[in-house]
């Protein structure tokens, strides 16, 4: 058996503390998420796009639907990524990056537009990872950083438990233990007919997937943007 050093093991805190910090989402909560066999089921009504006038809604669900096709796995790392237009590889990422790709298919750089209001209002953002300054690398992959965005912009709407209140292309964010382990996804056009809600597009450890979890978990903010 070999013992690490001080120095290393505070170098492997640190690293897996910018980990966890992207897509503030547990591991053990994740573990049990598995991939679907379909997309579509028999209680759940293909998406029509041709029925919704925005297009820039549109796009964003064209992407979210596209992602479940594409993003298989869920990886949290502190990645250093290009700016503006920077991501990860398709193949992976965390639930904000389901969020962050389909706005960019929309026209809407979340990466640049948040970096861009945090370095004029640092001190309007959660100073929860004791940083100094923005980074480009992980400020929009967190949660509470795209809620804090959303909400300065003008485009936070009211929280219900009403389903219909919640409309293909809306991002609504949830806290998954009562403790503040946030999570963020898409409301889709993909209707549960029996439930009467639209099913969410989010990456909660399996990949990006549309599910039924609009109210598993205490909703902390509901936003739209277009």
């Amino acid at each position: 058996m070999f013992r690490l050093k001080k120095n290393s093991i505070s170098l492997l805190t640190f690293v897996l503390f910018l980990a966890s910090a992207a897509c503030q989402t547990s591991f053990q909560s994740t573990a049990q998420t598995k991939q679907p066999a379909s997309l579509f089921s028999a209680s759940t009504e293909k998406p029509k796009l041709s029925e919704i006038a925005s297009d820039e809604i549109k796009k964003i669900l064209a992407s979210a639907v596209e992602q479940t096709n594409l993003t298989k796995s869920y990886d949290p790392a502190y990645v250093v990524i290009s700016y503006p237009n920077g991501d990860v590889p398709i193949e992976k990422g965390v639930c904000t990056d389901v969020v962050i790709r389909a706005f960019r298919n929309a026209g809407v750089d979340l990466q640049k537009a948040v970096h861009e209001d945090m370095a004029k209002n640092f001190a309007a953002y959660p100073s929860k990872w004791g940083l100094k300054s923005p980074d480009t690398n992980i400020d929009h992959r967190r949660v509470p950083n795209l809620q804090t965005f959303f909400t300065r912009q003008g485009k936070s709407v009211v929280v219900t438990d009403k389903p219909e209140d919640y409309t293909p292309g809306d991002v609504v964010s949830w806290d998954l233990d009562g403790k503040g382990l946030m999570h963020i996804g898409i409301v889709s056009n993909i209707r549960n007919e029996g439930a009467k809600r639209y099913l969410i597009i989010h990456n909660i450890g399996g990949g990006t997937q549309a599910e039924d979890k609009l109210f598993d978990w205490k909703i902390t903010g509901h936003y739209r943007y277009f």
